[in-house]
Parts: C-alpha cells; structure tokens; sequence
C-alpha cells in the first residue's frame, strides 16, 4: 500500500487545480517560455530572427524592430489564432495528459465549458503536436513489429443460417485499416497505418536501423524482412515467447490503443486512425514520466510546432 502511494504521489506533480488558480499572465508566461526557450523568454521575430522587439503589455503582442512585423506567443504554432485563454489552453494539455487512455472530446468539451467542435479539434491539434516526436526518429537494437485490425465492422446477421464467415478476406469490410507498430525495446515507438501487415515492410526499411534485431510473430507479412534484417520469429499458436524472442511491448501499446477505442473514444478507425495511434505511441514512450512534465513536453511540441494546414479554417489553410 506504501509503494502504490509512493508511486502515484511521483507520477503527480501537476494538477488541475493548480492551472485553474494561477491567474491569466502567469499561464501566458508558461507559454511565453516555453516558445521563447532558447532565449529565457525574450521574444524572437519569428519572420526575419530579429532579437529585439517592442511588445505591447495590454494585447500581449510584440512588433519587431527590424522588420516592423507584429506576432504574439503563439504566431506560427499549432495555437495560432486562438481564441480560448491561456489558463484553459495549458488546463486542456493537463487533463488530455492525464488520461492514460486518452481523453474524449466531449468530456473536454465539459471540463473546460466550451463547444464539442472545439475540443475535438483542440484534441487532433495536440495529437499533430505530439507526433512532431516521432517525426525523424529512427529505430535500432531490438525492435518488436506487430500488426493490428481496426474499423471496418461487418454486424452479423440476425438468422443463423444467414450469417458469413467474417474472418474470410471475400466478407471482410474494405474500411478495415491495419496498425502497424515499430517498438524498440529502448523505448521508442512507432505506428503506422496501412491496409495490410506486409505493406509496411518498406516503412520498416526507411525507420529501422540495417543493424537492428526485429522481433515479429509467425504473419507472412514480415517474411519480407528476413532479407534485410536478423529477424526472429514467434509462433503465438504454440508460446508467447520463444528462447527470449517475443512482441509483448507491441501487444502492450495495443492493449492500449484498444482500451482507448472500447473504453474511451468508441470508435477511432476511418480518416483519424493515425492520429490515435501516435498519440497511444506517445503515451506508451512516456507512460514513466510524472504528469507535470508530460504537460510541459505537450506544451513544448505544441509551441514548436507549425500552425496546422489539417485542422485549421480553409482561408488560413490557403494563406
């Protein structure tokens, strides 16, 4: 009982309670450091790297003093053209952190008063942002590879006798999507998304080191990589682990992953699919650290970060 205790009072440094009472400049000062790190704070032009500014204390804005270009903290990043303060902002990073298997939107929407919409799209806005991690990583040692099948439910029908085989590829949906998952036992993760396991293997040849061990199972999808990699194999149908070779950090992230979809979001294949699935990666790489810092490393992404041409208005998409 200690231990647990122990534990818990390490993985919380940060609370919700904390954000909501410390007062609007001091949230905007957090996100001023944050974007500013490199300079402790003083305000870069984020057009021409001047490092001298004028800033205006009552808009909270800066204008350059060598090419007369006005930005603010967030210019440029993912919250360019935000219209919620800083307090809910760094209060939203807080509470999707704090989910260990994700936050749904309409939950946020609740917990920081605003419209479904714009939780859902403050959601995909952090996940873009958390995948910036995994953007050039590349993996090496041994790395587990694993798939799974997410979307594309086929309902049974009701009469006996009318019912299909639905593990037969002829009564398969064609909206099922596979998840790939890249994991090094160093403790880095990446997914992908394809339409079948062994579509991934030139995905595994840009992201995996020449020298590194793939651990996979039996799936004729990675037969493939025995002519690039020293690859070993496990038969699930006969053990889990065989002489030291298995893929439990993959099935780990997708226990995940699929508690997120039945406990939390309900339904996340379709064009969304990716982005769930880093940021389950990113949880799964981070799932030791304490959730102050998780904050902080959200934050961080999300304020070197570009503005999103995803989930953004279609005239500044064109912009």
């Amino acid at each position: 009982m200690a231990i647990h205790f122990l534990l818990s009072a390490k993985a919380r440094t940060l609370s919700l309670k904390a954000v909501f009472s410390m007062s609007e400049d001091k949230a905007y000062e957090t996100f001023k450091a944050l974007r500013f790190a490199e300079t402790d704070g003083e305000a870069v032009c984020p057009r021409c790297g001047c490092l001298e500014s004028y800033r205006n204390a009552k808009r909270r804005n800066f204008e350059c003093a060598g090419c007369k270009h006005q930005f603010t903290v967030t210019s440029g990043t993912i919250f360019a053209n935000r219209k919620m303060s800083f307090t809910d902002l760094l209060a939203a990073i807080v509470i999707f952190v704090n989910g260990a298997k994700g936050v749904a939107a309409l939950q946020l929407s609740r917990d920081l008063d605003c419209q479904y919409k714009t939780a859902f799209v403050l959601s995909h806005k952090l996940r873009e942002a958390m995948a910036r991690e995994q953007a050039s990583v590349q993996l090496n040692g041994i790395v587990e590879i694993d798939g799974g099948y997410f979307g594309g439910h086929v309902r049974p029908e009701n009469r006996k006798e009318d019912r299909k085989d639905r593990r037969l590829k002829a009564h398969r949906s064609d909206k099922r999507q596979c998840v790939v998952i890249m994991r090094s036992r160093s403790g880095r993760s990446l997914p992908f998304v394809v339409a079948n396991e062994g579509d991934a293997c030139p995905i595994v040849r840009d992201r995996v080191g020449t020298l590194a061990t793939i651990y996979a199972d039996e799936g004729t999808g990675w037969d493939a990589l025995h002519a690039g990699w020293d690859t070993k194999r496990v038969n699930h149908s006969v053990a889990f682990m065989d002489e030291g070779v298995c893929t439990n950090q993959a099935e780990s992230y997708f226990s995940r992953l699929r508690r997120a979809e039945i406990g939390t979001h309900h339904h996340i294949a379709g064009p969304y699919l990716h982005a769930y699935a880093n940021e389950m990666a990113w949880r799964e790489d981070h799932r030791r650290v304490d959730n102050g810092r998780q904050a902080m490393l959200v934050a961080g992404a999300v304020m070197a970060s570009r503005q999103s041409r995803s989930w953004t208005g279609y005239w500044q998409r064109a912009a």
